[in-house]
């Protein structure tokens, strides 16, 4: 299947917009009517056909608009790629990760061939055609981690694993959720969630560790994270909070279902051969309300977690500011009837 590509901006005009399959196909993070704070990580398997987990790395509608955002960011900001001398394998090992996949499940938009460690990457969406020699990063324009990075949609930390612990030692990161990879570069598992409330009153992160320092090769895992963004806006950095924050106080009764949208993050993680180190994927999905009320039984259920959300994890999310004036708005679009675990979309 040949993909088509959307037009699109992520600022300024903010011209994103979700197609009605792209909409169908959106990973709704719900499936119960109450918020309750959960690890809900499952493994990473082949989902339904078109959806965002029917292959390991999803490529869709918005990758060339996505892929141009992310040139704007580091254009700006080119610490929102870095990597630790030690984490050299681990780059190659993500490298090869992502080419295969993408050129195994998308064929019509990528091609990779390899004679040995002679390989030629070919990207037609991107206009990129490049051999290379792997293992020999002087032949990339850009290191391996930051050179397939720039080609694939979402975010990428690269873990190393020592001490009993997990270490942010490497990333790409330009579509994150308010956090910042120059700060959090270097520190451990625990010392990154730190943040996070109620989690660790619960011991959530602890066994989440303790489950993935024993992550095995070819067994990857995922699960669903979410926020709210005001306005189709990818970089929503600390680094650029004076660009973003203030879009929170422009929601008014009038537009919330343009400017509010739910944003859900697909994050995957596997073991890598040669570095043994994991890689964290994180693919940001974002959809305006006014998209989202189409599937009616989101509708309701998202209006019931959001009126339910415990005030510290909203406080944490940043969605205080504006979260009444959206539940008000969801509610015209709750029609009472109840819902149930595990459906589908109307």
């Amino acid at each position: 299947m040949t993909l088509s590509f959307n037009v699109e901006t992520f600022r300024d005009d903010y011209s994103f917009a979700n197609s009605p399959t792209a909409i169908r196909n959106f990973p709704f993070p719900f499936d119960l009517d109450d918020y309750m704070y959960a690890v809900n990580i499952e493994q990473h398997v082949p989902g339904p056909v078109q959806s965002a987990t029917e292959f390991p790395i999803h490529i869709d509608e918005h990758y060339v608009a996505e892929m141009q955002d992310r040139a704007i960011t580091l254009a700006g900001d080119p610490l929102r790629c870095q990597s630790l001398p030690h984490m050299m394998r681990a780059e190659w090992d993500l490298l090869e990760l992502l080419m295969t996949s993408m050129a195994t499940h998308y064929p019509d938009e990528f091609t990779l061939t390899m004679d040995g460690d002679r390989w030629h990457w070919i990207n037609r969406p991107l206009g990129i055609d490049q051999t290379f020699t792997f293992g020999d990063a002087g032949t990339l324009p850009h290191g391996p981690m930051e050179y397939i990075t720039r080609q694939c949609q979402g975010d990428f930390c690269l873990l190393d694993q020592r001490n009993d612990n997990l270490w942010m030692d490497a990333g790409m990161v330009t579509s994150q959720a308010d956090w910042s990879l120059d700060f959090d570069l270097g520190m451990n598992f625990i010392e990154w969630h730190a943040p996070v409330p109620l989690a660790h009153d619960l011991g959530v992160f602890e066994r989440a560790l303790k489950f993935l320092l024993n992550l095995q090769q070819g067994r990857p895992v995922r699960r669903l994270n979410w926020t709210m963004t005001i306005n189709p806006r990818l970089d929503t950095s600390p680094e650029n909070y004076h660009r973003w924050g203030i879009d929170k106080a422009s929601v008014t009764p009038e537009n919330v279902g343009d400017k509010v949208h739910l944003r859900v993050e697909l994050q995957a993680l596997w073991r890598l051969p040669r570095s043994n180190a994991i890689v964290f994927s994180i693919r940001c999905y974002l959809i305006k309300m006014n998209e989202l009320v189409t599937q009616k039984k989101w509708a309701r259920r998202f209006h019931r977690v959001l009126k339910t959300l415990p005030q510290p994890i909203a406080d944490y999310k940043g969605l205080s500011r504006f979260r009444d004036l959206t539940v008000d708005w969801l509610a015209r679009h709750d029609d009472g009837l109840a819902t149930s675990p595990g459906f589908g979309p109307d």
